[in-house]
């Protein structure tokens, strides 16, 4: 039997049925899906590398469209904490400084992957037909799979913390499940 005594006080502190909220909401379930959707049209069709005159462009393209809609979703994720009641018992140092340190690893999982892929091997470049001479098993790949995805979700994560954010940390539950989803899509 599940407690979810830890879950109704968390509802209790966020407003689901406010704008800021479910626009954070939406933002965060839209972009994984946009990018799946739309590197598998391109993929099939090839209509965006036609439109753009090459892979690389379009790819570069898209890559572009994915980091704006990911400021656009980061934008709406912050509003909705500011705009929710903050847990005043998180309101201190130790877990500041705790959110603070799960960012820090959350970046360094998203920088390095980065930098392992490049930006085509991050932004879908696979779908373009722009292949990587070998699969990439150095850091971060060798400690997690998707180390990108878990690592913006533990940016979230501790960027909830440091808030003392339960919408926060509600919304971190749907940029991991989003993220799940994905990961089962494009698997």
């Amino acid at each position: 039997q599940v407690d979810v005594a830890a879950m109704v006080q968390l509802f209790g502190y966020v407003d689901v049925t406010d704008t800021g909220f479910i626009v954070a909401a939406l933002s965060i379930a839209f972009n994984p899906l946009f990018w799946n959707v739309v590197a598998r049209w391109e993929h099939k069709t090839r209509a965006l590398s036609q439109v753009f005159g090459s892979p690389h462009a379009a790819c570069y393209c898209l890559g572009t469209v994915i980091l704006v809609l990911n400021c656009v979703r980061s934008h709406c994720f912050t509003e909705a904490m500011k705009s929710q009641p903050k847990l005043e018992g998180w309101d201190c140092h130790w877990t500041y400084y705790s959110g603070l340190a799960i960012s820090a690893v959350g970046t360094l999982f998203v920088i390095s992957s980065f930098l392992a892929l490049g930006f085509t091997g991050t932004f879908l470049g696979d779908y373009f037909g722009i292949l990587m001479e070998e699969k990439v098993t150095s850091f971060p790949f060798n400690v997690l799979d998707n180390p990108m995805y878990w690592g913006s979700t533990a940016i979230y994560l501790g960027w909830s913390l440091m808030h003392a954010s339960p919408a926060g940390l509600l919304l971190t539950a749907v940029v991991a499940i989003s993220y799940t989803v994905a990961v089962l899509y494009e698997g």
